[in-house]
């Protein structure tokens, strides 16, 4: 498949621009708590953008890039929900209130994607250069999915991440909100806001998240247009979702256990691919439309299997898992280490 043209870059950094404005506008200067339809109807509206953008490439450049794109954007959402575990603890520790969660939500997400942008350049870069970088993404996502089932049962430590930890020490942390900034002035010196500290927290976990959710798209396309669309699209609509399925979360019980099976799936392929390609042609490959439906049936079979779970032990609680924080103090389910004056009231 040929690179996209740079009308097509201009064109889908546009779309996004205009996207986030919105968001912007919704989350920064209405800043209230979002109910369930208003979520409904904000998942709605970016999975339509999302897949109406799939078919128009459908369209433009051909079959096999509405596939992968679609494949990629797949994979991404599925991925994504992980995230939306993450988010949920932060907010719970932090105590942020419900009418600020969207706007640091749309914070984080801009974070992430202009990280994520730098890893994709980083990896299609690789890709070019390095003959084996197929084999070794393989492997990173092999290893991944085995420390997910391994620690499936656990919650990282995501309020302590170094980040955090270095803003406390440079400045003292505010005893309120001060309307969701970054920063304020208390006293008549600067101050950080617990704002701040739960964006770091969340842009330090997704740098993280980052490390297998990148190299698992590049599992089904190799095309950095289509890995960052792909991306772009499922973060896009990662505020909604979250507002929207923030209840069924805890339900979940088998995500786990379903993400690090569509992990290794798409380990096995790359390293089918690495083989096929430099090694024997005699090595068969994982074709894009079979790796996508069998992630759908796994996400399917996933969902119906916790549902049936919860029914009968309706005590048990999905955890992400600690594949990528690990703990370095033990876990007394109190909020992160702050002067007891600093935490913020809920509202």
């Amino acid at each position: 498949m040929n690179g996209f043209a740079l009308e097509a870059w201009a064109a889908l950094i546009g779309l996004i621009v205009v996207l986030f404005t919105v968001d912007l506008l919704v989350a920064v200067r209405r800043p209230h708590a979002v109910g369930l339809a208003e979520a409904t109807l904000w998942s709605v509206f970016y999975i339509a953008v999302a897949v109406g953008f799939g078919l128009v490439l459908w369209a433009v450049a051909g079959g096999q890039a509405g596939t992968e794109y679609f494949a990629g954007w797949v994979v991404e959402k599925s991925l994504s929900v992980d995230n939306l575990f993450i988010f949920s603890i932060i907010f719970a520790r932090f105590a942020v209130p419900a009418e600020y969660r969207q706007k640091i939500l749309l914070y984080g997400i801009a974070f992430a994607l202009g990280l994520r942008a730098v890893f994709i350049a980083i990896g299609a870069a690789a890709i070019n250069l390095f003959s084996f970088t197929f084999l070794l993404f393989g492997l990173v996502l092999l290893w991944t999915a085995f420390q997910l089932i391994r620690h499936r049962n656990e919650e990282p430590d995501v309020t302590d991440t170094w980040l955090v930890r270095r803003v406390r020490t440079i400045m003292p942390v505010a005893a309120g909100y001060h309307g969701g900034r970054l920063l304020a002035v208390e006293d008549g010196r600067r101050v950080a806001t617990p704002v701040l500290l739960v964006f770091l927290a969340i842009g330090s976990t997704d740098l993280l998240f980052a490390l297998d959710s990148i190299p698992a798209v590049f599992g089904v396309t190799s095309e950095p247009f289509l890995v960052f669309a792909a991306n772009a699209f499922a973060l896009l609509g990662l505020r909604a979702l979250f507002f929207l399925i923030e209840g069924l979360l805890e339900r979940l019980v088998y995500l786990s256990i379903g993400l690090s099976l569509i992990l290794a799936l798409i380990g096995v392929k790359l390293i089918l691919l690495f083989l096929h390609e430099d090694i024997t042609e005699t090595v068969p490959e994982l074709p894009t439309p079979v790796s996508l439906g069998l992630i759908l049936l796994i996400l399917i079979a996933t969902t119906i299997a916790s549902m049936l779970r919860v029914r009968v032990h309706p005590e048990e609680r999905a955890h992400p898992g600690a594949v990528r924080i690990r703990r370095d103090r033990p876990d007394t389910g109190s909020p992160p280490p702050t002067d007891q004056r600093r935490q913020a009231p809920r509202t």
